[in-house]
């Protein structure tokens, strides 16, 4: 925001503090009007023709901006992405496990990304490790979507899931 005498136009529309529409008027007596106001003269809209002046309280203006980011940080949810690694090889206990794990997260609002990664000649394999992914995203089908199928990136094998949404318990 361009402040009092760091405006260059030479005629802005004023508004006054109170909110009202003063008119289109010289720089100076809009710096002299904000003076006698104890007030700052601030540059709302420099691109109009012509600018647009207002007189108020800039400290307090960009203290109650502040206040306003800081309650919207607050109130903002933070979506953390939680990583489960399995083995295509895995047995019932591990398995069961790892879905106590993944059921966890879920309900605690994270998103999961189960990963099964491929050593040496298991690659050739690759249906068994999309069987274990699709197991997993049956046994938590009442808590989670499948946001990605399983699908290969290079030696690893995954699978998204996310919570499901208030919006979606009710459909179901």
């Amino acid at each position: 925001m361009i402040l009092n005498e760091d405006i260059r136009a030479r005629e802005v529309r004023l508004i006054g503090d109170d909110g009202q529409q003063v008119g289109v008027v010289s720089k100076a007596d809009a710096l002299r009007q904000a003076a006698d106001a104890d007030l700052d003269l601030v540059l709302i809209s420099p691109n109009a023709k012509p600018p647009v002046a207002r007189i108020m309280n800039y400290g307090k203006y960009r203290f109650e901006q502040q206040k306003k980011a800081k309650e919207n940080r607050k109130n903002q949810k933070v979506l953390a992405v939680k990583e489960i690694r399995l083995s295509p090889t895995i047995e019932g206990n591990d398995f069961d496990t790892k879905l106590k794990h993944v059921r966890k997260f879920l309900t605690k609002g994270a998103k999961v990304r189960v990963s099964i990664r491929f050593r040496g000649r298991a690659i050739t394999h690759k249906e068994l490790g999309k069987d274990v992914l699709e197991k997993m995203a049956d046994q938590v089908s009442d808590l989670a979507n499948v946001i990605t199928k399983p699908k290969m990136e290079g030696r690893s094998m995954f699978l998204m899931l996310a919570p499901v949404s208030d919006k979606d318990k009710k459909k179901k």
